[in-house]
């Protein structure tokens, strides 16, 4: 894992999906997804997420409403060094990672061990909304896994449906608070292009891997799978997998580290061909 200035930190350490009882619990190179009903609870729990990263040495950078409009530097929450980036009309991935990446560099000048992301999630009626949503997560995730810093996104249950929160859960590693039915596996960046699946994926869950991995394959149209954490993928996954890969032009996924159950039943699906888009290696 890097720190914000591409150093190796000590102790390296492998990414995995785990809940969380609190903010108390984050860890450098952390993708957060933080579903609360109630915003005063949230505003209590970004509070000491904020203390805290004083007490470590990072820096504090919110996207979005949160510091324009949620309190949040009227009551206190934001030390001074704080960096608000509001983007009132919208944004996009690109913009986005380009602001978070710009602070996390200027963070490393300034002498803090990193940064910690603070953003309110907030709908977009736009289209294509979901699908860029899903596309911003999947960036903040792999820029938290290569940089170290720690990202916690917050997402309101009465603003959303629900077929959209489990899409943007099953595309955040860890979680806090309330925990959500959906979505039952989890994908996150392990390096550039490469990610790394945790759980089951089933019918139910097949709608939400689809969208994930188009959302991955909008930047890079090649990328690799680990699914060595993978437990189990019913014929809906495996669909969803092929389907996906068929969906962005010149898509490439190559599947590593399935378990003999799972490379069985691609066979048996008919999948283990020449004219499929996605290698399961041996």
């Amino acid at each position: 894992m890097l720190n914000s200035v591409g150093r190796r930190l000590e102790g390296g350490g492998v990414r995995a999906a785990r809940a969380l009882v609190s903010l108390d619990e984050v860890e450098l190179g952390d993708h957060v997804c933080c579903l609360t009903d109630r915003y005063a609870s949230f505003a209590e729990d970004a509070r000491a997420y904020a203390a805290d990263g004083a007490l470590y040495g990072d820096k504090i950078v919110v996207v979005g409403p949160l510091g324009a409009q949620g309190g949040t530097a009227g009551t206190g929450l934001l030390p001074e060094t704080a960096v608000l980036l509001d983007f009132p009309g919208g944004v996009d991935s690109a913009s986005l990672l380009s602001a978070v990446r710009r602070e996390a560099r200027t963070a490393a000048h300034e002498g803090f061990r990193s940064v910690r992301v603070l953003t309110e999630r907030v709908p977009a009626t736009a289209p294509g909304a979901a699908d860029e949503l899903l596309a911003q997560e999947l960036e903040l995730d792999e820029f938290a896994s290569e940089t170290g810093a720690i990202v916690v996104c917050a997402f309101r249950r009465s603003q959303w449906d629900a077929l959209t929160l489990e899409h943007v859960a099953s595309v955040h590693p860890h979680e806090v608070g309330m925990r959500a039915e959906r979505p039952t596996f989890r994908m996150f960046s392990t390096g550039t292009g490469r990610w790394s699946v945790d759980g089951v994926i089933d019918s139910q869950g097949a709608s939400a891997f689809n969208a994930a991995l188009r959302a991955a394959m909008r930047s890079a149209p090649a990328v690799t799978l680990e699914f060595e954490k993978l437990a189990m993928i019913d014929a809906a996954g495996m669909h969803a997998l092929v389907d996906a890969a068929r969906h962005v032009p010149d898509g490439r996924i190559r599947v590593e580290g399935a378990n003999e159950l799972v490379r069985l039943c691609w066979e048996l699906a008919g999948y283990a061909t020449d004219g499929v888009p996605v290698v399961m290696a041996a």
